[in-house]
């Protein structure tokens, strides 16, 4: 799966981080980057798409370059994705509770 910033998202980045997702079928969908996570020893990406559902995509994320563009990775090991959403779970339990 392809992602990239165009130049007005990049300018915009203080506000919030937009990545273009783009489908096999050439269909695109606009996400907001929600954050960046860890789980044993990868990285991981949660997007919540800019359609105002509660939905949140999570991908597996490798940066390819000091130019800020990175790779998604889908997750397609089920225990993996187990692992990813847990731990994503409890991210957001701990934020909740910080506010």
């Amino acid at each position: 799966m392809a992602a990239n910033k165009s130049k007005d998202e990049k300018s915009k980045e203080e506000e919030a981080m937009i990545v273009t997702l783009e489908y096999d079928d050439g269909t695109e969908m606009e996400t907001e980057v929600m954050g960046i996570f860890e789980v044993d020893g990868k990285e991981y990406i949660a997007l919540i798409p800019n359609d105002d559902s509660d939905d949140v995509y999570l991908y597996g994320y490798v940066e390819v370059d000091d130019d800020e563009e990175f790779m998604l990775l889908d997750i397609e090991d089920e225990a993996e994705f187990d692992k990813v959403v847990k731990e994503f779970d409890a991210l957001m339990e701990a934020a909740e509770g910080e506010e």
